[in-house]
This record gives C-alpha cells, sequence and structure tokens, in this order.
C-alpha cells in the first residue's frame, strides 16, 4: 500500500469542514474520504501555517504527470462554487486530495482512464501568507 504524503490543516479550516459535514448529513462521494483526511491530518494554528500548505481559499498549480498537464485551481467551500472552471469544491475528489498537502507532494488519485499521479507544483495565493488568518 502506498503512504500517503503527510497533511497539514489550519485549526480554522477543521472546524469549518466539520461544521460543513454535520450540517450535510447526507452522504456524498468521497465523504470517507474526506473524513479520514481530516483524522489523520497535523492541525496548527492559522498563524502557524507554512506559506507551502493548501489551505481553502488556496490558488494552486498542480500537474497530472502521465500527460504533464498543468492546472490551476482554488480549493473552496461549496457556497462559493459558482460554476467557474477555476474553483474546486472541498466536496469534489480533487479538492479533498489537495487539501494538506505541502509544494513538492505527489498523490495518486481515480481518473476515468485509471488512476493519475498528481503533482502540487505551487501555491499561487494562501490566505494565511496573506495575512488573511481568519477569512
Amino acid at each position: 500500500m502506498e503512504r500517503k504524503p503527510n497533511i497539514t490543516l489550519s485549526s480554522l479550516d477543521l472546524d469549518r469542514i466539520e461544521s460543513l459535514l454535520e450540517k450535510n448529513s447526507s452522504q456524498f462521494p468521497g465523504r470517507d474520504a474526506l473524513e479520514a483526511e481530516l483524522d489523520r491530518a497535523d492541525v496548527l494554528d492559522p498563524a502557524e501555517i507554512p506559506a507551502n500548505v493548501v489551505t481553502m481559499n488556496s490558488t494552486v498549480r498542480f500537474t497530472i504527470l502521465e500527460i504533464a498537464k498543468t492546472n490551476t485551481l482554488t480549493l473552496v467551500y461549496p457556497k462559493d462554487m459558482d460554476g467557474s472552471t477555476d474553483k474546486v469544491s472541498i466536496f469534489a475528489p480533487v479538492g479533498i486530495a489537495l487539501l494538506g498537502l505541502s509544494v513538492g507532494d505527489e498523490f495518486k488519485m481515480p481518473s476515468p482512464t485509471g488512476q493519475v499521479t498528481v503533482r502540487v507544483d505551487a501555491i499561487e495565493f494562501q490566505p494565511e501568507s496573506a495575512g488573511e488568518l481568519h477569512r
């Protein structure tokens, strides 16, 4: 079994995501995976989050290695999804997978053609680094 990279969450993100899960009691694809990620995370105060960690409302550049395709997405809460192609919900599989990773981390995720390897290349914006600790 492949070892997953360590993940780091801010206590604020953890509280908000757990609150969303409590309010959204229905099942959705990936709910168990999201809960498992939350359970295994190292949790820090927002002011202590390193600048290279994917947090909520971060804009992340990542590459699907098998096809050398680079994407840039902002990880958002479901209420902030507006149909734009540059946002991904924390409830989506790629959102769940990106949360808490650091630049340079790689992870496997399912795709329509099997499984792909995704690498986090850069954090283009992170609220904590911008001083937006309670956004």
